[in-house]
């Protein structure tokens, strides 16, 4: 692999190698070679800023929120706020009310899950999801169609990794009472035209939720435009500390969802009677919060829309068909999830080798990639595979690691084909 100095200049303007000077890991070496990092869709590095600031909290002002007056719980709580006002502008929500802090995606959709699904679903409605879900978005849906007797329907695929939206249309009934789909597959990178699928529920009165965890780090989201209810996404995903996310609500579905956690924050007063809860967000916000990483957060913002959205995502694409045309020439290789629209992400298997046996030479080499299912079984299933080896990009990433894995790929055909 060439040395940063020598990385190629994207068309887009950014400049990589300068990028990368943000993000320490990406200096180490594994088992003697420089780190190749392509496990962006399972989880993202962190720029310096963000690490700074966890250090920062910690070292500086750690104090519990909005619960005390002293001077360091007002600075820790105007942090924390000041997340939430980053959230909602990096969305695009109507009011700051709109943006509830989760410990991620998975949270997120199990609140809407839970506190809408348990509330207004009954025996014989239906729930509309995709076959591309991540299990995040099947599993609580199942579990809340089990205990109130809703139906569980699936929006099938073509052999591409594209929804086949004339069956999701005729999908749609009087009986439809949710639509919830993932808007770029993290399995297979297709992006879902989430616009037109959101209109087409909206016209029925049916409510939508969209799972964003693989689409906020990779382009602008407008969650306002795109019409959703609901939109969840987790922060490890783009650039900022694990252990927390967000969840984009419409106000008006908010205020009429029961709370999903009982606890400290979420009341206004208590009894032993009856209990009053507080206002949007915080109804929904039980409990001390990860204070210090929802401002990491919040500063991972900061950093995404320094560089810009579009610029990373116009890098990205270049990457994105670079590594296409590479594996693309592998004899052996397939590429699973070859959707018109693609973010970010090249799946695939080699015939007669294992995945994990693929991902444990590259990680020899210096490369790393996730092997398995990607918490997509029912997506393996449709292609008629156990797994995968899936390369996944981000912005730091460069063209000469798409050669790195290339030819990691090879040499593992040469050891084991």
């Amino acid at each position: 692999m060439t040395t940063l100095q020598a990385i190629s200049r994207p068309s887009s303007g950014l400049d990589v190698a300068r990028i990368r000077e943000d993000f320490p890991i990406l200096s180490r070496q594994v088992h003697g070679k420089p780190l190749v990092y392509l496990d962006n869709a399972n989880t993202s590095q962190k720029p310096r800023v963000v690490i700074d600031a966890l250090v920062d909290y910690y070292q500086n002002y750690n104090a519990n929120i909005h619960r005390a007056t002293h001077l360091l719980s007002e600075e820790a709580t105007g942090a924390y706020e000041g997340a939430r006002d980053k959230v909602q502008r990096f969305v695009n929500a109507g009011s700051r009310k709109e943006i509830v802090f989760t410990r991620g995606c998975t949270e997120g959709i199990n609140l809407v899950a839970n506190a809408w699904g348990r509330t207004f679903l009954r025996e014989g409605d239906e729930v509309v999801i995709s076959w591309m879900e991540h299990h995040s978005n099947i599993v609580p849906w199942q579990i809340v169609c089990e205990a109130t007797g809703a139906k569980l329907r699936v929006i099938p695929i073509n052999d591409r990794g594209e929804l086949l939206l004339d069956e999701y249309r005729r999908m749609l009934n009087e009986h439809t009472k949710f639509v919830s789909v993932v808007h770029v597959s993290n399995s297979m990178g297709t992006v879902n035209p989430v616009h037109e699928i959101v209109a087409m529920a909206r016209e029925r009165g049916i409510a939508t939720l969209v799972d964003g965890a693989q689409a906020v780090p990779h382009m602008k989201v407008n969650v306002q435009e795109i019409g959703c209810d609901f939109y969840a996404f987790s922060s490890h995903k783009m650039f900022g500390p694990t252990g927390t996310g967000a969840l984009y609500g419409r106000s008006e579905m908010l205020e009429k969802m029961p709370p999903f956690l009982g606890g400290g924050d979420m009341i206004r007063s208590v009894t032993f009677e009856k209990t009053s809860y507080n206002a949007l967000p915080w109804k929904f916000e039980a409990g001390t919060p990860n204070i210090a990483d929802v401002i990491g957060f919040g500063v991972a913002i900061d950093y995404l829309e320094g560089i810009g959205l579009d610029r990373i995502a116009d890098w990205e694409a270049e990457l994105l068909d670079y590594g296409t045309e590479q594996l693309s020439e592998i004899d052996g290789l397939t590429i699973i999830g070859t959707a018109e629209h693609k973010a970010s992400v090249l799946s695939f298997v080699l015939e007669g080798i294992h995945p994990h046996d693929i991902g444990t030479m590259l990680d020899h080499e210096g490369i790393a990639v996730r092997t398995g299912q990607h918490c997509c079984q029912p997506v393996m299933d449709r292609y008629g595979i156990t797994a995968t080896t899936r390369a996944s990009l981000a912005f730091y990433n460069t063209r000469e690691e798409i050669d790195a894995l290339a030819a990691g790929i090879r040499k593992v055909i040469e050891v084991l084909g």
